[in-house]
C-alpha cells in the first residue's frame, strides 16, 4: 500500500506528465515486495495465470537472480486501461519517484501507439477469465492431458502473424452455398412422376455437399499461404472442443504480448526520455542529483557486445528531437556535402517534440531503426557488428561499418531474429499432410528446434508434417510421421 509520500510524489508526476503532453491511461499503483514482485513479473505482470509449470519455472529463476544479487526488477507496468503498475518496497523514494515518472511514459505508450491499438484494454480481467476456464478443464479432462497439450502449444505460440493482429481471414473449408449451384449431381434412375419421391431435395444437396468437400480435399489449401499457424490449427485441425478453447487461449496472448516485441527499443525508450526529462526539470531535490545519475546511467549502461534497449530508443529519440528542431531532414540536408556546414546546420525549425510524438505513434521498432538510425548517429554511440572468432574462440568487433551495422541490427529485430515459417498446402501430396515453408534468408533452421516443432504440429495436426526449408545449402523436405523424422531432397 502506498505511504503518504508516495502519493504525494505520484501526484506530481502525474501531473507533470500531462504537463508535457504525455496521454496515458490512469494508472494505478502498488506497492510489493521482493517475492510478490518475483510472482508478478513470473506471469507476465497479471496477478492471476492459467496454471502451468512454467510459470513457476520463472518464478525460481527470477527468485535465485535477485538472492544472488544478478538482477533486480524496480517496476513493472501492464498494458490495460486502467495500467497496473508494481513498485518494489524495497526501492528508495528517489527510486520510486523514478519509476512512476517512467510508468506514466510507457501507459502514454501503450495507449497511442498504433501496434497496440488492436489489443484487449481489458487484458487482466481476461487473463483470470482464462485461468477459470483453464482450471475447469483439468477438472473435466485431467490436469496431466490438459498441461501436456499447453505445452505443445506453448511451444509454438511464436507461429503468428505479428503483423496483423486486425486482419480477419477465412480460415476454415466449409463449402458456401453458391459453389452448390456449379454441381452437376447424378440422380437416382426413376420414371418422371417418380423423381421427387426417388430423388427429393434434401438428398440433391446432400450428394452436392460431398462432391464439393471432397473436391476442396483434393484441392490446394489454402490457396494463398498462411503465417498464423496457430489460427490455422484453430479452425482447421481435428481437435476437440476443450483443446480449441486451450489453444485459443494461447493465440489470444500470443497477440497481446507480441507489440510489446515490436516495439521494446521504441517503448523503453519513450519511458525513459520523460522519466530523465520530469526528474531533472520536476521532481529532483539537490540531494538527490547524484543519487539519481548513478540509478539511471546504470538503466542504460551498455555491455560491449550487447544492445541495450533503454539506451538505444531514449538516444534515437533525443536524436529525432535535436534533428527536427535544427531542421536536419529533408532533401537540401541530404544533399548537402559540406561537412563544416552540416555541423553547424540549425534552421531553428523547432518541431522537434513534435516530430517524437508523431513517431511514438505511428513506427515499430524496425521502422524505427531502419527510417531514422543515420551513418552520423552510429558513429556518435559507437555501434559496431560483432561476430564469434573460431581462432580465439570468442566474439569480436568484426565491422564498424554503418550499413552492416544497421543491416545486422534489422536482422535480429526481424520477426525478433526467428524463422518466418507459414502454412502453404493442408493436403500435401494428396493425403492430408500438412506442409510448412521456411523463408530462407540466409541462416539454416536448427535441427533439434526443427524436430521439436514438427512433433508438436503434428499432435495438434493429427497426420504427418512436413517443412520445406535448405540444409546444407539444398533444397529439401524435414517430415515427422508421428514415428519418426525423415529428410528428403526436393
Amino acid at each position: 500500500m502506498m505511504n503518504e509520500e508516495l502519493i504525494k510524489w505520484k501526484a506530481i508526476a502525474r501531473s507533470r506528465a500531462i504537463d508535457v503532453g504525455l496521454d496515458f491511461f490512469e494508472v494505478v499503483f502498488e506497492v510489493v515486495n521482493d517475492k510478490e514482485m518475483n510472482e508478478l513479473a513470473s506471469l507476465g505482470g497479471f496477478p492471476q495465470r492459467y496454471p502451468h509449470w512454467r510459470f513457476g519455472m520463472e518464478y525460481d529463476k527470477l527468485s535465485k537472480s535477485y538472492a544472488y544479487g544478478l538482477s533486480k526488477i524496480y517496476e513493472m507496468v501492464i498494458n490495460n486501461d486502467p495500467s497496473y503498475a508494481y513498485l518494489l518496497s524495497s526501492n528508495s523514494l528517489l527510486e520510486q519517484k523514478l519509476v512512476m515518472a517512467h510508468v506514466y511514459g510507457h501507459s502514454d505508450f501503450f495507449k497511442n501507439n498504433l501496434y497496440f491499438s488492436h489489443t484487449n484494454r481489458r487484458m487482466l480481467d481476461q487473463m483470470a477469465n482464462h485461468s477459470v476456464k483453464v482450471r475447469q478443464i483439468q477438472e473435466r479432462h485431467g490436469v496431466e492431458a490438459v498441461e501436456e497439450f499447453i505445452d505443445c502449444c506453448l511451444s509454438l505460440d511464436n507461429l503468428i502473424d505479428h503483423h496483423a493482429s486486425a486482419i480477419k481471414r477465412k480460415r476454415d473449408r466449409r463449402v458456401e452455398s453458391d459453389e452448390l449451384e456449379t454441381i452437376e449431381t447424378p440422380k437416382l434412375k426413376s420414371k418422371g412422376y417418380m423423381d421427387k419421391f426417388i430423388n427429393p431435395e434434401e438428398f440433391v444437396q446432400e450428394q452436392k455437399r460431398k462432391q464439393a468437400e471432397q473436391k476442396a480435399l483434393e484441392e490446394r489449401y489454402p490457396d494463398l499461404s498462411e503465417r498464423d499457424i496457430l489460427g490455422f490449427l484453430l479452425y482447421n485441425a481435428p481437435l476437440k472442443s476443450w483443446q480449441q478453447e486451450v489453444l485459443e487461449i494461447v493465440r489470444e496472448e500470443a497477440y497481446y504480448f507480441a507489440p510489446q516485441a515490436q516495439t521494446k527499443i521504441m517503448n523503453e525508450g519513450w519511458a525513459s526520455y520523460w522519466h530523465t526529462h520530469i526528474m531533472t526539470n520536476h521532481m529532483l531535490t539537490d540531494a538527490e542529483v547524484i543519487d539519481y545519475a548513478s540509478v539511471h546511467s546504470g538503466t542504460v549502461a551498455t555491455q560491449p557486445g550487447s544492445l541495450n534497449p533503454y539506451k538505444l530508443g531514449l538516444e534515437l529519440f533525443r536524436d529525432i528531437e535535436e534533428r527536427w528542431n535544427k531542421g536536419q531532414f529533408g532533401k537540401e540536408w541530404e544533399e548537402c556535402d559540406d561537412y563544416i556546414a552540416k555541423a553547424r546546420w540549425d534552421t531553428k525549425l523547432g518541431k522537434g517534440r513534435e516530430k517524437i510524438f508523431e513517431v511514438r505513434k505511428l513506427y515499430n521498432d524496425i521502422t524505427f531503426i531502419d527510417t531514422f538510425m543515420t551513418e552520423d548517429f552510429c558513429r556518435r554511440q559507437k555501434m559496431f557488428t560483432f561476430a564469434y572468432n573460431d581462432r580465439n574462440a570468442e566474439y569480436e568487433v568484426e565491422s564498424l561499418e554503418f550499413v552492416k551495422v544497421k543491416q545486422q541490427l534489422l536482422s535480429a529485430l526481424t520477426n525478433f531474429g526467428q524463422p518466418l515459417i507459414e502454412v502453404v498446402d493442408a493436403n500435401f501430396e494428396n493425403r492430408g499432410e500438412l506442409l510448412l515453408r521456411h523463408t530462407f534468408e540466409g541462416k539454416e533452421l536448427k535441427h533439434d528446434f526443427a524436430q521439436l516443432s514438427l512433433r508438436n504440429l503434428s499432435k495438434i495436426w493429427g497426420r504427418p508434417v512436413n517443412i520445406a526449408t535448405v540444409s546444407e545449402k539444398k533444397p529439401v523436405i524435414l517430415s515427422f510421421d508421428g514415428q519418426e523424422f525423415k529428410t528428403r531432397a526436393i
